[in-house]
């Protein structure tokens, strides 16, 4: 086999590989909370949040695997365990089942924090010229700030 030679050297990949991997467990960690949301909420906005939550879950869906999938193209293995994910999530996780309204706040704060860990990876990528990191970074930051401020709307 050989070796990987794609114009981002070695150091640089692994530095940007580990801020994915915060990523990653960040954007997992939303989506098994947001999935648990959906599945609990109650209320009544219960029609509404489930189905937004639904959206919100199945983009996330695809979110972890195009996050892993990169991690995996810059030659590193990416975490796929709870284990894994919980050591490195900066998102806290819930216990029992919240009001709605404190659902609708927690996610905000959850993908805030996504928006957070993504900018700091965002600054590795771009230091490195990694415009393929960087662009796929900066769409997550994008998706993540637009529903928090969604979330938000919902809470005045």
């Amino acid at each position: 086999m050989t070796e990987i030679d794609i114009g981002i050297n070695k150091a640089n990949r692994e530095k940007i590989a580990e801020g994915l991997t915060k990523l990653l467990a960040d954007s997992y960690t939303l989506y098994l909370q947001t999935h648990n949301f959906h599945w609990n909420v109650t209320g009544p906005q219960f029609r509404e949040l489930h189905l937004m939550f639904e959206e919100h879950y199945t983009e996330l869906a695809t979110a972890v695997d195009d996050i892993a999938e990169r991690i995996r193209t810059l030659d590193f293995p990416a975490p796929g365990t709870y284990k894994e994910f919980v050591r490195l999530s900066s998102i806290e996780e819930v216990d029992g089942v919240p009001e709605a309204s404190d659902m609708v706040r927690i996610l905000t704060k959850s993908h805030e924090q996504v928006v957070k860990t993504a900018r700091e990876v965002l600054a590795l990528a771009q230091d490195a010229d990694d415009e393929s990191s960087a662009a796929l970074v900066g769409d997550r930051m994008s998706i993540h700030e637009k529903t928090a401020w969604m979330l938000r709307a919902m809470s005045k």
